[in-house]
């Protein structure tokens, strides 16, 4: 089977779209089964026991979750060093095409809630400056949509966008929108756009206060969009950029250097099928208009109301629409911005996590593409996948101290059934025959991926990296960090799911985007259920089974050094020695690009220069047929009507 759409240069063909999520998730169910039969051997050598079934049921899941994202990045792997494009499997293009001007009307659409408006205003500006490059610019208008509740903030938005509008020759396509109510949040304020001007355009991009996308991206999204009528989205990957603190400059490193395997893993297989993060993406509005209505969900929050994450159940909308979704990771010119520190980023991955936890109610609901209830599943397991990783473990635990326990002889007199347990010692004794092969295997699984994307740098970009031997370096710094914060994310996102299982509901409020240290008494404050749990968990073990206990030190060391960590890697001196070394540096950075030339690399909420545009690019009024007008469209309620 091949999906095929009739256009002109930039048109997309999925060959054998039929068969490829077969071909990715048969090896990841062949290695799941291998895992789970390693696994099985272990624990049935004297026939299975109930806490045994428990552990391997944890073990199934979790090990099927890091086998999904080990063959994405085999197959990105192998995509790009065959310079393949993951969609078409052709050769992916070399370079520019030329071609004539765009004839469709676009939007950049930006909604803020209470942001910095002369930081947001700074890299609009960038990002008009880069549209200009491309002489395409009157083709795109700019909407900034507030939803803004202090009113400070209200006039500092209305001076920057005067500001703004006086920089760039009076532009009439640039337009600021303030609702007087946040009515349905960021779905709300775009529902809210298409219904007043989205007859005006045919496409909209959607963009989030940090976010910045290059000219010539922008152009080549508009182009990809006309030449295939078909498509009613297509997502970028977003690249952190502009971070300054330790753990800021550690996710850019880690995003820029792995996300391009990765997506392009998953743009293999889900086809026309892919999904929405909910900004730095290009949509059809007259699509979106028609289908794109959230339903409320019955019930109260957390888990009723309002969603929190609506892009997932856009795309799937869209999807059930008929429209395909594409997910293009080889176009670039793509960034957004992270929170600087674990306090900050736990904070929204809550909201996420709240959001996730919804489309679960979801997934049965009929009519849904089968790769849309995926994506609810997926992303509702980037958090519960945590609380099968911390259950897995304490599991374990038992399983090895209770023959501990046992040898005390009371579990003995009391419970017959203990006394055919194997004992700690033969336990940990399994380790050279049994548990170091699942370990390896394991280990390969989570790791391989960093390997490979490692090897596709050095070999392709590593002077963008700072040279081979800093990139070598860096990587090795972030595969070993990224093993300390672990046990405290998977700590923070199972204190998440309890919240919203047992019905703490949280606000969308505007996120941190200001990079801070945390001082120690914070860092303490929001660690100190992690290091309670820690300290209990590290003495009960350490008590009954020093040996076990070596096993987990990681976890432990995590744990128990929560508070330094969110201190340290909240360090802007830090995140600056990093830099003057050379490690974690990214092309964002070490490349030139004009796009961040604007700004310095520790640019914080300071006015932008004045921008010397061609004008000739951004006339000064709007020709009345500039804008082609079409009938306005009801949104229309999918999911009751339907």
């Amino acid at each position: 089977m091949e999906l095929h759409v009739e256009s002109a240069v930039n048109r997309i063909r999925v060959p054998l779209a039929g068969i490829r999520s077969w071909l990715f998730f048969g090896p990841v169910a062949v290695t799941t089964l291998v895992g789970v039969g390693m696994m099985l051997d272990i624990v049935q050598a004297n026939g299975l026991t109930p806490l045994e079934v428990i552990i391997l049921g944890l073990f199934a899941v979790t090990f099927g979750w890091i086998s999904i994202a080990f063959w994405n990045a085999v197959i990105g792997f192998a995509l790009i060093t065959l310079r393949r494009d993951p969609l078409s499997l052709e050769c992916s293009a070399t370079g520019p095409t030329a071609r004539c001007p765009i004839v469709t009307r676009t939007a950049l659409a930006m909604p803020v809630y209470n942001e910095d408006p002369v930081r947001t205003l700074n890299g609009l500006a960038v990002m008009l400056r880069s549209l200009a490059r491309t002489g395409q610019g009157d083709r795109f208008d700019l909407f900034l949509l507030s939803d803004t509740t202090d009113s400070d903030i209200a006039r500092g938005e209305e001076a920057a966008v005067q500001t703004l509008r006086q920089q760039f020759n009076n532009y009439e396509g640039i337009r600021y929108r303030r609702r007087p109510t946040n009515i349905g949040q960021k779905a709300g304020n775009i529902e809210e756009f298409c219904r007043r001007w989205g007859s005006c355009y045919d496409f909209m991009v959607v963009l989030d206060a940090d976010s910045i996308m290059t000219g010539s991206t922008l152009v080549k999204l508009v182009r990809t969009m006309e030449d295939n009528p078909g498509a009613g989205l297509i997502q970028t990957v977003p690249i952190p950029a502009r971070r300054g603190t330790l753990f800021g400059r550690l996710l850019q490193f880690a995003a820029q250097l792995y996300s391009p395997i990765l997506a392009t893993g998953q743009s293999f297989w889900q086809t026309n099928s892919a999904n929405y993060w909910g900004h730095n993406a290009i949509i059809r509005v007259a699509a979106f208009k028609a289908l794109c209505r959230l339903p409320v969900l019955p019930g109260r929050p957390p888990l009723g109301g309002a969603i929190l994450s609506h892009d997932f159940v856009e795309a799937a909308l869209l999807r059930r629409g008929g429209w395909s979704i594409y997910l293009l990771p080889g176009i670039g010119g793509s960034y957004e911005e992270v929170p600087g520190n674990i306090i900050d980023y736990t904070k929204r991955d809550r909201r996420w996590c709240q959001g996730s936890l919804q489309h679960l109610r979801l997934v049965l609901l009929p009519g849904w593409h089968w790769m849309s209830r995926l994506h609810f599943l997926h992303g509702a397991m980037g958090y519960v996948s945590s609380v099968f990783w911390l259950l897995m473990l304490l599991a374990s635990t038992l399983y090895v101290v209770l023959p501990q326990i046992n040898a005390d002889s009371y579990l003995e007199a009391s419970y017959p059934i203990w006394t055919d347990w194997p004992s700690s010692a033969e336990i940990l004794g399994m380790s050279a025959r049994e548990i170091v092969p699942l370990l390896g295997v394991t280990v390969g699984l989570l790791f391989l991926p960093k390997v490979l994307a490692l090897i596709l740098a050095l070999g392709r970009e590593r002077q963008s990296f700072g040279g081979g031997t800093r990139l070598v370096l860096s990587a090795i710094l972030e595969m070993f960090l990224a093993v300390v914060v672990a046990p405290l994310m998977m700590m923070y996102h199972t204190r998440f799911v309890v919240s919203v299982l047992s019905g703490h509901n949280i606000q969308w409020e505007a996120q941190a985007r200001v990079e801070r240290t945390i001082s120690w008494k914070d860092a303490c404050v929001g660690t100190v259920g992690v290091v309670a749990v820690g300290v209990a968990w590290t003495s009960f073990t350490l008590y009954f089974s020093p040996g076990f206990f070596l096993w987990l030190t990681p976890i432990f060391a995590g744990m128990l050094l929560a508070a330094p960590l969110v201190r340290w890697t909240s360090s802007e001196s830090l995140g600056e020695s990093t830099r003057r070394w050379g490690l974690f540096l990214v092309p964002s950075e070490t490349l030139s690009s004009p796009e961040f030339k604007t700004f310095s690399w520790r640019e914080r909420s300071k006015p932008g220069p004045s921008l010397e545009i061609d004008v000739g690019a951004f006339p000064a009024r709007r020709q009345p047929s500039g804008i082609e007008r079409k009938p306005r469209a009801a949104f229309v309620d999918t999911l009751s009507s339907r």
